[in-house]
């Protein structure tokens, strides 16, 4: 059966988030359990320290590699505990959140920890 010049071409949901995320449009949430998407800002760091991973409030993210800070930068959507990511040359990539761990494109991070601070002294 021929197919009809009307149908739609199918598109990667990679491209139709792309597309999404750079016109500014709201995406949809896929049906996950709802979460809290502040609970992961902050800096997610490989093991050996060298992937600096940082989830900023405004929906923003910025990478660092190594010595080169600010490699990749772009904007990411979290939807339950996936998280889809658009960086500013339009490449996309997504990871999952797992116990307190992301991972992403092969990578594990962790969340890393505000050193605290000693305790005042004992008179």
């Amino acid at each position: 059966m021929p197919q009809s010049s009307s149908r739609l071409p199918r598109r990667a949901p990679g491209a139709v988030l792309a597309s999404a995320l750079l016109a500014g449009a709201a995406v949809a949430a896929d049906p996950a359990p709802p979460t809290d998407p502040q609970r992961y800002l902050g800096m997610w760091v490989t093991d050996d320290g060298y992937i600096r991973h940082e989830l900023l409030p405004d929906g923003r993210y910025d990478e660092a590699r190594g010595r080169t800070r600010s490699a990749y930068q772009g904007r990411y959507v979290i939807s339950g505990d996936h998280i889809d990511y658009v960086d500013d040359t339009g490449f996309t990539a997504d990871g999952k959140f797992v116990n307190d761990v992301l991972y992403h494109g092969g990578m594990v991070l962790r969340r890393e920890r505000p050193a605290t601070a000693s305790p005042p002294p004992r008179n």
